[in-house]
């Protein structure tokens, strides 16, 4: 299962956009959490990386919905 992040950051033209192992859920919780203690958000991405980003440089987070990784040529 993957999830993808995307966090818009304040006065910045690019958006930071990464994949998580963790469900939609946790990740969004972990989003309100930061934003709720005024801190510093926390993920890590798929390979393990860490990202920090100071809640109050965050403009928006969209958080995907999980999916399941397919292979294969199989029905979807």
């Amino acid at each position: 299962m993957s999830v993808e992040v995307k966090i818009g950051i304040e006065n910045t033209a690019r958006e930071l956009s990464l994949t998580s192992k963790e469900s939609s859920d946790s990740v969004h919780k972990a989003v309100s959490d930061a934003l709720a203690d005024g801190g510093v958000l926390e993920l890590t991405d798929d390979k393990g990386s860490r990202v920090l980003v100071p809640v109050g440089k965050i403009a928006y987070v969209e958080v995907g919905t999980t999916e399941n990784r397919r292979v294969g040529f199989g029905p979807a």
